[in-house]
């Protein structure tokens, strides 16, 4: 028995069987706290370590390795989240503000580590670990709909040159410490590092687009050349002897073009946030020393204040600095300064390197003082950055969608909402596509596109997607072949109720919704009309879902509906809409023309925050009004507006009084830090219990 505990105490299986336990159970907890998962994880991190139970070794090989690749996944992720479209259309700005909220940092990071006795290489070490940041915070303003906003903008492009600059300085810095400093080997460190960078951020970013065009949609071979190129690029940048995180953080930039909003992306965070990043913190939690922790929160205290303090300060005069000189208001000012605050990705990433780094003499250029205080700063600044960022992104204004871009004509409203056919085949029907996979479901989906295909003038083209890879001629195909004929002919009846044109087809491909996405631009179809699947879950969360795959494959717009009702009993629609943006007024026609087919009225519901301005509500209550009297559908349309904290709560209790409600896609993303913030689609999805549709656009609509 003895031999047994012996060898599971020092089994690597073991240690990643507790890490995986601490990854599914933490983080939850504390995000019920209202404190980020990431503490949860730094927490477990302690309790597990040489200081608690003693059931994780951070000095192991295997919580190295883990350590390594997270640490090299969270500054991957870093860079394939930062939007660079955005980037350029505000890059001057961005570059502005980049400096401002690097080089102030610096200064004051480097004056505190100047005051408190540090060498010039230490204090400007703990200079650059201020100077970049993390937008912990993008989430919640894409939730309340204000990326957009330039100032928003101009903060998400600043990562880019912040988190270069820093991670330069702390590879200068590192050799330095290391003894290989001198004019000659600075010059030739920059040169080597400026050749590297071209090298990452072009070749790759060549190489990638050659490889995912000739792949087409190998998803799986996708995915291991972008893990190879990501570590590859840390690989090389060892070989230059700087700082491996750095050649992370260049090939996250390199794919971002490549990637795009690709599954493949998806695939990848979820990869990074699920497992290797959240492992990274636990091993920074194994770091901590305990007794030296404590011990620096009470004789060093003066040194960590004046780091957490001087953090908040620089990012405040950055902010505000540039606030002045770009004219932004007071609300645009502090949101650029609560979302530069969070110090995690790059900081805690540098501070580890920093820490682990020792000279010939065994002295690390970082000391546990100091890493302490870096991790203090963390947990502050990811705890207060958020929090700022929704007291004050709540009140920016949000650029108006323009509507001279929809459309005041009815006559070609509906070509705005749903891509019209080809040039070349000007005399195209409305033509709706609904695949057919479930006879439960069938009769309401073709009842529904019968509507739509008849107020239109348009045909419906119920579709079978039968899967076979190779053999043609198998007896599971053949049988296949014959349930689909029979779903189709009693699709045809159903349309044939309406006195609609039909047009069945079958498809057999590889995949259903590669059936279905090529089938319907092969149709040249207007819209897809799907049934519900639930899109909860692990293996949804990982592999996708039927749903998910064409709403991002589809050329057109894509209606995914649970229908409890016969669609002709519906009358009575709820549309909620957070802000007025070009998506959302096309999930609006389209709720006003599902209406129009059945004499229906619209109810557009509008929750907002209880200190929301009276003002504010006004104002956007008369923009949904003149956008309503634009569209130019005859049906009534009401605009309602509840105050309340709790707006998924008070959708959920709304739709009970109404037949249908009309949702819009949001896809899911994550925050720099790696960690998964859902979206108010998401949870709505999960409460209402009566019919719906989700409705989304094509990728490059989005």
């Amino acid at each position: 028995m003895e031999k047994t505990l012996t060898y599971l105490s020092n089994s690597p299986l073991v240690a990643f069987t507790i890490l995986l336990l601490v990854i599914l159970t933490l983080p939850p907890i504390f995000e019920r706290i209202k404190l980020p998962g990431l503490v949860g994880l730094l927490f477990a991190g302690v309790v597990l370590g040489k200081n608690g139970l003693n059931l994780l070794d951070g000095e192991s090989e295997t919580m190295h390795l883990l350590e390594d690749i997270g640490k090299i996944y969270l500054m991957f992720v870093a860079g394939l989240e930062i939007d660079l479209g955005e980037f350029r259309k505000t890059k001057d700005r961005s570059l502005g503000f980049g400096f401002a909220t690097f080089i102030i940092p610096l200064i004051i990071g480097t004056a505190i580590g100047r005051f408190f006795d540090y060498g010039w290489n230490g204090a400007i070490l703990i200079g650059s670990l201020f100077a970049s940041h993390t937008l912990l915070g993008y989430p919640i303003a894409q939730r309340l709909g204000v990326v957009r906003n330039e100032a928003v903008m101009v903060t998400i492009g600043a990562t880019i040159f912040t988190d270069i600059s820093a991670l330069v300085v702390l590879a200068v810095c590192l050799s330095i410490h290391q003894g290989e400093f001198s004019a000659a080997s600075l010059i030739f460190q920059l040169v080597a590092l400026g050749i590297y960078c071209l090298i990452v951020l072009f070749g790759l970013d060549w190489a990638g687009k050659k490889y995912f065009e000739r792949t087409g949609d190998e998803e799986s071979n996708q995915f291991l050349f972008v893990l190879f190129a990501v570590f590859l690029a840390a690989l090389g940048a060892q070989v230059i002897n700087v700082e491996k995180i750095i050649g992370a953080f260049l090939a996250g930039l390199a794919v971002n073009d490549v990637l795009g909003r690709s599954p493949v992306k998806e695939k990848i965070e979820f990869m990074g946030s699920t497992l290797f990043i959240p492992m990274f913190f636990v091993a920074m939690g194994l770091l901590i020393d305990i007794p030296i922790f404590i011990k620096t929160i009470t004789t060093q205290f003066p040194l960590m204040l004046a780091i957490v303090l001087g953090l908040i300060v620089a990012k405040f005069l950055a902010a505000f600095i540039s606030k002045f000189i770009y004219r932004y208001n007071f609300n645009e000012g502090m949101t650029m300064w609560s979302l530069s605050l969070p110090q995690v990705a790059a900081t805690l990433a540098a501070a580890l390197a920093a820490y682990q780094a020792k000279n010939v003499a065994g002295e690390r250029l970082l000391n546990e003082a100091t890493f302490n205080s870096v991790i203090v700063l963390m947990l502050v600044t990811s705890i207060l950055g958020p929090l700022l960022t929704a007291r004050f992104a709540r009140n920016l204004a949000v650029p108006k969608a323009k509507l001279e871009d929809t459309s005041e004509k009815r006559d070609i409203i509906l070509s705005e909402l749903l891509p019209k056919a080809e040039p070349f085949a000007p005399n195209h029907p409305f033509t709706i596509v609904v695949p057919i996979y479930n006879p439960t479901t069938q009769r309401n989906l073709i009842e529904m596109a019968a509507l739509i295909a008849r107020h239109e003038s348009g045909i419906v083209i119920p579709l079978s997607v039968t899967t076979s890879h190779v053999h043609m001629d198998s007896p599971q195909l053949n049988t296949r072949l014959y349930r689909s004929r029979e779903m189709l002919g009693q699709a045809v009846q159903l349309s044939q109720e309406f006195e609609v044109e039909s047009q069945p087809a079958i498809r057999i491909d590889d995949k259903i919704s590669h059936g279905i996405s090529r089938a319907a631009r092969e149709k040249n179809a207007d819209l897809i009309i799907m049934g519900w699947s639930k899109t909860f879950g692990l293996r949804a969360r990982l592999f996708g879902t039927v749903i998910d795959s064409v709403f991002r494959s589809a050329h057109c717009p894509v209606a995914v509906m649970r229908l409890l009702d016969e669609p002709i009993n519906i009358h009575h629609l709820l549309v909620p809409v957070k802000n007025i943006t070009p998506e959302m007024i096309r999930v609006i026609r389209f709720a006003h023309l599902l209406a129009d087919t059945n004499q229906g009225s619209v109810t557009l519901l509008h929750v907002c925050r209880r200190y929301t301005s009276s003002s504010q509500i006004a104002t956007f209550k008369e923009d949904l009004l003149n956008l309503v009297n634009q569209l130019g559908f005859p049906v009534t349309s009401e605009i309602k507006t509840l105050t309340n904290d709790n707006i998924s709560h008070v959708i959920t209790k709304e739709s009970k009084s109404y037949d249908l409600t009309v949702l819009r896609s949001v896809r899911r993303q994550t925050a720099g830090g790696g960690l998964a913030v859902s979206d108010l689609t998401t949870e709505l999805l999960k409460r209402l219990t009566g019919s719906l549709v989700l409705f989304g656009e094509p990728e490059n609509n989005t």
